[in-house]
């Protein structure tokens, strides 16, 4: 009778490692879709209310130089270094996949409805969307 008490806590001590490695927490390879080069890394974390953040930890290729700063964004942002900003923010826990958050999208200024599903892994889809129509970009795992 005492294993079975010993056993039920080690799986569920399990659990949060279990889950750990099915979040789509940690570093991520944007990649372009014209090119196939990576753009840059962006670094998803889960912040307190339980929703994951996006930040963009470096920049590795850029059409607007080395340091390219976020000229066609709006508000606090316009004109912001890209390196440190957060652009994506709000996706929350939706069954197997993280949806109901926003992505931003540097390269033009513009904010759009997201999700993310971990398709395995090493790799997450990520999409940004405008009504229904959506676009997927496939995140690699650095």
């Amino acid at each position: 009778m005492r294993k079975m008490p010993i056993a039920f806590a080690a799986a569920l001590l399990s659990i949060p490692f279990v889950a750990l490695a099915q979040s789509p927490a940690g570093r991520w390879k944007t990649i372009d879709d014209e090119t196939g080069r990576v753009k840059s890394i962006v670094e998803i974390s889960q912040v307190s209310n339980g929703t994951l953040s996006g930040k963009v930890v470096e920049v590795l290729h850029s059409d607007r130089g080395p340091n390219p700063t976020c000229d066609k964004c709006t508000g606090e942002r316009r004109n912001q270094p890209i390196t440190g900003m957060t652009i994506l923010w709000d996706l929350k826990p939706d069954g197997n996949e993280w949806s109901g958050g926003t992505i931003l999208d540097p390269a033009n200024g513009k904010t759009y409805r997201s999700k993310a599903k971990l398709i395995d892994a090493n790799r997450l889809g990520v999409s940004g969307c405008i009504a229904f129509i959506c676009r997927e970009q496939v995140w690699q795992r650095e």
